[in-house]
């Protein structure tokens, strides 16, 4: 699996899709060279896709068998990123909102890396249907992840951020009762899944439960057993 990642500088922790050993697999970085939090969160910026497709060109290049990204907003290049090179690209956690909610038959839970950022465009171009229904939570207004993550302030305190994230998780499940999942949209959130799970009794899906399942339409393996 080849992934692309920010131009960024904070804590990967295990479980953090820019830890390669959160995978029971292998896995190539590649940075998208000017892909800031800044540009490609609160400014959206479209001249971000050529840098977007060169580095997916490359990790094809270097022999991967897919493309996934390390940040649910990269959502906004799924279409052009999928359409420069010849192997599957999913670079997005939001992709899986239609499957969530098809297998669940309820409103979606997400929590995002900043609300205020994400917008319509995301879910479109992720294949989000219009009717599909969702509630949102963010997790900019949370200090210990706003701090290490959105500012990049250099260390992460990684307990802080989970009672950050469960208590979001919280929130969000009291404000709408009727979700049936929650979706950890950030990249930085799925080492605190297991903790949301607990607390909310919810299916849970994120960036990891994304690439495995990619992973193991890839690289099939024979059953044993007996019978």
């Amino acid at each position: 699996i080849g992934i692309l990642i920010l131009d960024t500088s904070y804590p990967c922790i295990p479980g953090n899709v820019g830890n390669a050993s959160t995978f029971d697999f292998p896995v190539r970085y590649e940075k998208v060279e000017g892909a800031s939090i800044d540009r490609l969160l609160n400014r959206q910026d479209a001249t971000l896709a050529t840098p977007f497709t060169g580095a997916a060109r490359n990790l094809q290049r270097a022999g991967v068998k897919a493309i996934t990204g390390a940040c649910g907003f990269m959502a906004l290049f799924q279409q052009e990123v999928a359409a420069s090179v010849d192997i599957p690209v999913f670079l997005s956690s939001l992709l899986q909102i239609s499957f969530i909610y098809k297998i669940t038959g309820k409103k979606v839970g997400i929590i995002t890396a900043n609300a205020s950022c994400l917008t319509e465009k995301h879910f479109e171009n992720a294949g989000v249907p219009s009717e599909c229904p969702i509630a949102i939570a963010g997790m900019e207004n949370q200090p210990e992840f706003k701090s290490a993550i959105l500012e990049e302030k250099g260390t992460l305190d990684t307990l802080k951020i989970e009672n950050e994230v469960v208590g979001v998780a919280q929130q969000l499940k009291q404000n709408h009762p009727d979700i049936g999942s929650i979706l950890l949209e950030c990249s930085d959130l799925p080492p605190y899944a297991a903790a949301v799970q607990s607390t909310v009794n919810l299916p849970v899906f994120d960036f990891i439960t994304m690439i495995n399942f990619i992973h193991s339409t890839l690289v099939r393996m024979p059953f044993k057993g007996f019978m």
